[in-house]
């Protein structure tokens, strides 16, 4: 199965970014000092970057990079089951990692935002009617929405889109590797065909 030689060397660079991304979620503006006195946005907090799309599939990557060669059909069908197993929860990990970064993503950047009652900590681009717009989908108000951290709504998008865009490529290839490993346990490890010069 050619698709497993670079998937877990893949699947590991996908992981650092992942990682990479929500570590900077939580220094705005390259600064400790939000993270510290609790300004910064919930969902960034909760890390899940790291700890799911990084460190849980990562180890679910020691699945993919098994050795397809072992003796016997049981070893190889039950190594094309730990590779289902290991595949299936790395999909339910980026499925609920993307699902809280695009939590954060959709609720704006908690940020120094001056009100109706002067500057206060708060997430100014929360939607608070079903019906509203996203703020998304307005860049005039990006620039204008928060005092502090500056850019802070760009760093936002950027970062968790590209947690979320990790997350989906990890899925993707996790899917991937349960259809190669249902094929092989379906079929076995097949015969190799010998090339004569």
């Amino acid at each position: 199965m050619c698709s497993s030689r670079y998937l877990p060397v893949v699947m590991i660079f996908l992981a650092i970014v992942s990682t990479a991304a929500n570590l900077l979620l939580l220094f705005p503006g390259l600064t400790y000092t939000y993270l510290v006195e609790n300004h910064v946005t919930p969902e960034a907090t909760w890390c899940t970057g790291i700890w799911a799309s990084g460190f849980v599939v990562l180890v679910a990557v020691r699945g993919f990079a098994s050795n397809n060669a072992k003796n016997g059909c049981c070893h190889f069908r039950a190594d094309m089951l730990c590779r289902i197993i290991y595949s299936c929860v790395a999909v339910l990990v980026a499925g609920l990692c993307f699902q809280f970064n695009c939590t954060g993503l959709t609720k704006g950047p908690q940020c120094l935002h001056n009100g109706t009652e002067g500057l206060q900590w708060e997430r100014p681009l929360k939607i608070k009617n079903l019906n509203d717009p996203s703020y998304l989908y307005m860049p005039e108000r990006w620039a204008s929405a928060c005092e502090e951290p500056r850019n802070v709504v760009v760093w936002n998008i950027v970062l968790f889109s590209t947690i979320m865009a990790v997350n989906v490529l990890q899925a993707l290839f996790c899917v991937v590797q349960v259809l190669s490993a249902i094929h092989g346990l379906v079929f076995g490890p097949g015969k190799k065909k010998v090339v004569h010069a």
